[in-house]
């Protein structure tokens, strides 16, 4: 980890409990959990559907065993939040952990591929209050720039270890489709230092808020805007992991040794773009046409040529204009929510950014299906991420919505 993505000195808590680097450590980790359950066992597929080509229906379901987790993932990720804010973040955490490791190794003795898929919509449910508490906690921990750079800091470990999952899902794959799903093991390594080590965040205060959250409903309006600009946003994030390869090909360019380094050139990107969000000051709604605006160059840039090189640098400042996205969005989401409702607002956020990600190869399926190439399509989807930029612009310059019992530095 590069010296500028280093854990940040706490400058503010809510918890004076809360001391040290291991929280966050513990916190990071949790986080890049539901990385693993994305892309660890991509690259046994193949090997998954020659041992199942007997079973009516392989086709299909065999690539849900890898995007079933983040549908359901979106879809009970507010649940979890309501979970989060009534039985307490630290409880339910170290709870979806364990559970994680025994529905994400139940591959490796189940013998039915129904079972297998029905076992990977338990393993997007426990990814779902997983997230969700990390996240919570991030909020509940920290505040002002600690926190800002803790999210940052969330983005760039989702980032790297996605490379590092699917690394080792290949390595492990060497040995048999089912040897990837070991792996999930290290929930049993990380569900005990949480719970050892996680201080459970202002109990006082905890009780507090839920009596006041009873005579009140959810701030639902506060966070509507935030959370569809999320769904889009989460299309943009993914959109080159997802369609560089085809690019790449659209061009002519077969070589997987060649796709993988422009693919790990956009992860770095990525990374530094998060890396860009802890250095610049300032709120970060009042930031985000900018960064949506980064966003869309790059695409333009991919979608507008025909030469490879041009192409690798139009996805790298995509990638740094999404490294700066995530962070912003998930931090003027929590900028929103005082505790009683950070975990039911987290959930809702959590949801539409695994809604975006589950929509993002639709997307551009249905408008190059329009358009003739899929260079068309990233085209647009440029001219249309700049268009919501611009209706950004005038409502980033309005004083943000008074939050109640708001942390000592404003986001």
């Amino acid at each position: 980890m590069p010296a500028s993505a280093a854990l940040p000195a706490h400058e503010h808590t809510e918890d004076p409990a809360v001391g040290g680097r291991l929280p966050a450590v513990l916190l990071m980790a949790g986080s890049c959990l539901p990385i693993l359950g994305a892309v660890l066992i991509a690259p046994v597929l193949p090997r998954m559907q020659d041992h199942f080509g007997d079973v009516p229906g392989n086709a299909a379901l065999v690539p849900l065993v890898l995007t079933v987790p983040a549908l359901s993932l979106a879809v009970l990720a507010p649940f979890a939040g309501a979970l989060v804010d009534r039985l307490g973040r630290k409880r339910l955490l170290v709870a979806a952990t364990v559970l994680y490791t025994l529905f994400g190794t139940a591959p490796l003795w189940l013998s039915s591929l129904y079972g297998i898929v029905a076992s990977r919509v338990l393993v997007g449910i426990a990814e779902a209050a997983i997230m969700t508490c990390c996240t919570t906690l991030i909020g509940d921990y920290y505040t002002g720039r600690t926190r800002d750079r803790y999210l940052a800091l969330q983005t760039m470990c989702a980032s790297a270890s996605a490379t590092l999952f699917f690394v080792l899902g290949g390595a492990l794959g060497s040995a048999g489709w089912r040897a990837p799903f070991w792996l999930y093991l290290v929930g049993l390594l990380l569900a005990p230092a949480m719970g050892r080590a996680l201080p459970t965040p202002r109990p006082a205060a905890a009780s507090m808020a839920s009596t006041a959250a009873d005579r009140r409903p959810f701030p639902l309006r506060r966070m509507a805007g935030i959370c569809l600009l999320t769904v889009f946003g989460a299309a943009v994030f993914y959109t080159v992991p997802v369609e560089m390869s085809y690019l790449m090909d659209d061009l002519g360019v077969h070589s997987t040794g060649v796709v993988g380094a422009a693919t790990a050139l956009a992860s770095a990107a990525t990374v530094l773009g998060s890396v860009l969000f802890t250095r610049l000051a300032g709120r970060a709604r009042r930031r985000l046409p900018a960064v949506l605006a980064v966003c869309a160059a790059g695409f333009v840039l991919m979608g507008a040529t025909d030469r490879l090189p041009l192409l690798i640098a139009g996805a790298v400042v995509n990638c740094v204009g999404t490294g700066m996205l995530l962070p912003s969005l998930l931090t003027v989401a929590l900028s929103r929510l005082e505790y009683a409702d950070r975990g039911r607002g987290t959930g809702l956020w959590t949801s539409a950014f695994f809604l975006g990600e589950f929509a993002c190869p639709l997307a551009p399926l249905a408008a190059r299906n329009t358009l003739g190439t899929l260079a068309s399509a990233v085209l647009l989807l440029g001219i249309l991420t700049l268009l919501v930029s611009a209706a950004l612009l005038p409502l980033s310059r309005r004083a943000p919505e008074a939050v109640p019992q708001a942390a000592p530095e404003s986001v």
